[in-house]
């Protein structure tokens, strides 16, 4: 049943919303808050221990964060089972997944729409709005094809910046 309003999600789809903050807490028991990453491109990804396909992409995100985290890129996982730490610390280790994860809860589930299936990833820009969510397996390319695209925004503006500027100034001149 789909209230007023709804829409349903394609894989990919652009929603330009705001990504809803959120406070959590990650392995070490640190509190994770989606604003710490402002200015980051963020791969925020719902998972869980049991998931298959969460098996298959976990490994590209390991890399995707190893490759663009100093590019302002963060990965950030969001563990949804319903053992919580307990099921997912022991993975954590087993997996070697060095990029942060906490423990998700129905309340940031319900946040982002309702995440129904798992994996549902949020690909959000350095401005904190959801460029685009995937919800099921997506291809390792089309990922990497993002998450360049969102890095390689921030250098075209600075780039052009002074220029546009330059161009407004003159143009606005009597």
């Amino acid at each position: 049943d789909v209230g007023p309003g709804a829409t349903a999600q394609a894989p990919g789809k652009t929603t330009n919303k705001p990504a809803p903050a959120f406070s959590l807490q990650d392995a070490s028991g640190k509190t994770v808050t989606l604003a710490e990453y402002k200015g980051k491109v963020v791969l925020l990804n719902f998972w869980a221990t049991w998931c298959g396909p969460c098996k298959v992409e976990i490994p590209w995100f390991v890399e995707f964060d190893r490759k663009y985290k100093d590019k302002g890129f963060a990965v950030l996982g969001v563990a949804m089972d319903d053992e919580g730490w307990e099921a997912v610390k022991p993975y954590l280790q087993k997996n070697n997944i060095a990029y942060r994860i906490a423990v998700g809860n129905d309340k940031v589930a319900e946040s982002y729409g309702g995440v129904e299936s798992l994996p549902t990833t949020f690909i959000i820009d350095r401005d904190g709005t959801i460029a685009a969510e995937h919800q099921g397996l997506v291809s390792k390319d089309d990922y990497e094809k993002e998450i360049v695209r969102l890095l390689d925004k921030r250098a075209d503006l600075r780039g052009g910046s002074a220029d546009s500027s330059l161009v407004i100034a003159r143009a606005n001149q009597p």
